[in-house]
Order: C-alpha cells, then sequence, then structure tokens
C-alpha cells in the first residue's frame, strides 16, 4: 500500500469505528499500520493449493524460546 492509502484507510476506519484519533498518535498508527501491511502482503505471497488445510492451533514461541 501507498502512503496516502495507509493514510485513507486509517482515516476511514477509524472513522467507521467512531474513534477519535489523537495527531500525536497519528504518526506512529501509520507506521505500525504500514508494517502490519507489510506482514499481510508477505503472508499473501505465499501459495495454497486445495488440499492446504489451517492449522488446529497456534503456539507462538519467544524469541528467546526460538534461540535455546
Amino acid at each position: 500500500m501507498t502512503p496516502s492509502e495507509i493514510e485513507a484507510y486509517v482515516d476511514a476506519s477509524a472513522a467507521a469505528l467512531g474513534l477519535k484519533l489523537r495527531s500525536d498518535h497519528r504518526p506512529g498508527v501509520l507506521r505500525y499500520f504500514a508494517l502490519a501491511a507489510e506482514f499481510a502482503a508477505l503472508v499473501d505471497a505465499v501459495p495454497l493449493s486445495e488440499r492446504d488445510e489451517p492449522a488446529l492451533s497456534f503456539a507462538p514461541v519467544s524469541p528467546r524460546e526460538k534461540e535455546q
């Protein structure tokens, strides 16, 4: 998403939810949404077939657990 698309999406979402976004919070919200959009694009880029099924459960692992 382009920066202008992100701004438009955040503004529309806040309006639809009735959220008042403070001006000092706006830059952080836009940065986080841009990061989330990048993550979503990575996930969306993974090809799936008809035989792929969702996981039965998700167990997150902290970075420290992964290192051990």
